[in-house]
């Protein structure tokens, strides 16, 4: 269950690519290849790279047309391109920069240098990732207060008078149905007002020092009658002995409670119910591991996991995922999310250990929202919850 940082090798040479396929799958990297720029275009559609490897001497199409092309594309500015190339005149560099590239190698290339330009690129990637979150979530907070005021006077209108008049009707009328669709689009709407309110406090400076097994268990226990409902096994992987860890408590109960609820929305009417929780520290972070065996969530639908109003619900407001990313990065912290459609989704939570460790903030591979570490595999030790 390991979302891998993915790069597409575009050379028209056999041992170029199978040289840089080779080297980066060692280094933790899923990669795809084309050889000419028409297949190049067709693989970056169909992959959706973090980054193309881009030579520029090739069959069809060269590389300085597939970069011109990529980069008017709106929805492929994120990609990076690094243009690998046996020219090495200064024109032909500036080319390749002024139509997009990021970054340029000449043939032959040193592969350490290589591998560090692709480092480097990747972690520009994840830095432009995080300051787009962070102007997003600054925006909703602006508008938080005048949409909840403006909502929530309607929806007390509309909920009350749908109510009174459905008490009016006998239990037979066909009016009823209408009725039941208009309040529970009344609650779903209430439940985001409610969680608009909510995301204004999930970045509070204020902290204690906090047993985080004990916040995950008041979570857990918010949803036991439903767990026992759906006949979801819980099973539990807590660190004996835990450091306490500075945290808002109801934040992350709130934060622990938002990823539960998911996990159990994913599991309904799958054949395997299985919902794993676990606690470590590693690499001098503490670590909450939420794991289940729902459907799974697709490769496109991960890239906006986090946006404000995403949701793939078909009632929700999508704002569950929005206050943990918050409520976890205000505490220096890390979330990933790492899934597989039709096998589970893991979510990893990574919290510095004192206010000045690990401020999650460093461009890791394995502490950025949607990295690339992988969920640790399912404990012998683990032991199911009643």
């Amino acid at each position: 269950m390991q979302n891998r940082e993915k790069i597409l090798i575009v050379d028209d040479t056999r041992d170029t690519v199978e040289l840089l396929t080779k080297r980066l799958r060692a280094q933790g990297y899923d990669t795809e290849a084309a050889y000419d720029g028409e297949e190049a275009l067709r693989k970056v559609h169909s992959y959706r790279p973090d980054l193309v490897i881009l030579d520029v001497m090739m069959p069809k199409m060269d590389g300085y047309e597939v970069c011109r092309r990529l980069r008017e594309d709106e929805g492929r500015r994120s990609y990076r391109i690094l243009m690998l190339t046996a020219k090495s005149e200064v024109p032909d560099k500036v080319r390749g920069l002024d139509i997009g590239a990021d970054s340029y190698l000449t043939k032959p290339f040193d592969y350490k240098e290589l591998a560090a330009v692709v480092r480097r690129l990747l972690a520009r990637k994840e830095a432009s990732q995080r300051e787009i979150r962070t102007e997003k979530l600054a925006a909703l907070d602006h508008v938080v207060d005048e949409v909840s005021h403006e909502i929530r006077n309607p929806l007390v209108a509309i909920g009350g008078f749908a109510s009174r008049i459905k008490k009016n009707l006998a239990p037979d009328d066909p009016n009823q149905r209408y009725l039941d669709i208009i309040l529970r689009n009344v609650a779903s709407l209430e439940k985001m007002v409610n969680q608009l309110g909510t995301l204004k406090t999930a970045a509070v400076s204020d902290t204690d020092l906090e047993d985080i097994n004990t916040l995950l268990m008041r979570a857990l226990d918010r949803f036991r009658d439903e767990l026992a409902a759906q006949e979801i096994t819980v099973r539990t992987d807590l660190m004996t002995d835990a450091p306490r860890v500075p945290a808002h408590p109801e934040n992350l109960v709130s934060t622990f409670a938002n990823i539960i609820e998911n996990a159990i929305e994913a599991m309904a009417g799958r054949p395997e119910r299985e919902l794993h929780i676990a606690t470590a520290v590693r690499d001098g972070w503490f670590e909450v591991e939420i794991r289940d065996t729902g459907r799974g969530i697709s490769p496109n639908a991960m890239k906006r996991i986090f946006d404000p109003f995403y949701t793939s619900k078909t009632y929700g407001p999508g704002l569950g995922l929005t206050y943990a990313l918050k409520a976890v990065e205000s505490l220096g912290g890390t979330i990933a999310m790492h899934s597989m459609p039709g096998e589970g989704t893991c979510c990893t939570i990574r919290l510095p250990l004192s206010s000045g460790d690990g401020d999650g903030k460093d461009g890791r591979r394995d502490a950025t929202p949607n990295g690339t570490a992988p969920c640790s595999s399912p404990r012998q030790q683990s032991s199911p919850t009643p």
